[in-house]
């Protein structure tokens, strides 16, 4: 067995000292060309193996990993991913490890190219960033691939941008995937009401702008006859507001409230993103029983409704996860030297009020 291999043992079947075969195996100079033959030629003969995490260690060095993420709330999406990151620090301190966030507003370019600004002066050996537009982001990845940075991506994949690689779903398929299991129970309706949550006019993310796509191509196909009826909450509202969240949420309330009597047989709803709780929550405020709707993302206050039966079904996409492999992936690149996967496509999973409580967001 290769892990039985001694050094020594090498560099006795070399005819070198046991000095030469450390700084073959570690990649360091100082090695003439036929010592370097010899080791090479005993390392196969004898059919061996290094051990990836000793080497790794024998370098003593450390890795700073940064992330760039959007600004966001607790409890949200996307304090899953950084509770993953935290995680992969912890697991990775070993090797000296560290991960740096830089945060930046959605559908922001200036602050997104100043959370790229402020990450490059940390100069990592790897960062994890959930993209802005195609163009903008193409400007930072640029300057990576010129640096010789590996970078992994989330929420969005970028193909033309040659990450290294990518987590998250299929959101196509995704957005099918929700088309087809909300229909089991609303398939006799004549409306669905579509929540939207934007900024400036636009929606926060590709991600789920290819989710709608393919829940409309799968009504298109199944069940044309079915009207989607649109409802916008801008999340501008949050700043009309001042910070003040109550204030947030009664313009929302107004806005359901409009919508709804405007709509008095619209039973059932889905959104993309991670806030149907908003929706939720105002079903139980307001007592509409007869109401539902159908979200993404294991939060606690998506929980919650669904187990009060405001929303209907839940999409789960392991945040948590992605947080983490994302950091893992980075370091087995760039400290074991191992190939990894480029795309990695994380399961569709679906909650409802009766397994929500077996969820594990954080299983490995």
């Amino acid at each position: 067995m290769s892990e039985k291999i001694r050094i020594k043992d090498i560099a006795e079947r070399a005819g070198v000292s046991v000095g030469t075969v450390d700084r073959v195996l570690h990649n360091r100079p100082n090695v003439s060309k036929p010592a370097l033959e010899r080791v090479k030629r005993a390392l196969e003969e004898m059919n061996y193996t290094p051990n990836k995490y000793a080497s790794a260690l024998a370098y003593n060095r450390s890795y700073q990993f940064a992330t760039i993420l959007p600004r966001h709330e607790q409890e949200a999406y996307w304090d899953e991913i950084e509770e993953g990151f935290a995680r992969a620090e912890h697991d990775r301190s070993d090797f000296s490890v560290k991960v740096k966030t830089f945060y930046y507003e959605r559908m922001n370019v200036d602050s997104f190219l100043e959370a790229c600004k402020e990450c490059m002066k940390c100069v990592p050996d790897g960062v994890v960033v959930v993209p802005s537009s195609l163009e903008t982001t193409r400007l930072f990845t640029d300057k990576l691939h010129e640096k010789d940075i590996p970078f992994v991506m989330l929420d969005s994949y970028m193909p033309d941008l040659n990450p290294l690689s990518f987590f998250g779903q299929d959101s196509f398929c995704s957005g099918r995937f929700a088309a087809k299991i909300l229909m089991l129970v609303a398939n006799h309706e004549k409306e669905i009401m579509l929540m939207k949550q934007t900024k400036n006019g636009k929606v926060l993310s590709k991600q789920q702008d290819n989710r709608e796509s393919g829940f409309r191509h799968y009504m298109h196909d199944h069940f044309p006859e079915i009207k989607i009826v649109e409802i916008d909450l801008p999340i501008d509202l949050n700043d009309d507001a001042k910070g003040d969240e109550s204030g947030a949420k009664g313009k929302y309330d107004d806005l359901l409230e409009r919508f709804f009597k405007k709509h008095p047989h619209i039973h059932h709803g889905i959104t993309f993103n991670s806030k149907a709780h908003l929706v939720g929550n105002f079903l139980l405020q307001t007592n509409r029983r007869n109401v539902q709707i159908m979200g993404y993302d294991m939060v606690s206050k998506n929980a919650e409704c669904l187990r009060q039966g405001s929303i209907s079904f839940l999409i789960a996409q392991h945040a948590y996860l992605q947080g983490y492999q994302s950091i893992e992936t980075l370091f087995r690149a760039i400290a074991l030297k191992e190939e990894v996967h480029p795309i990695n496509y994380m399961p569709i999973e679906l909650l409802t009020k009766e397994n929500v409580d077996f969820y594990r967001r954080t299983q490995l």
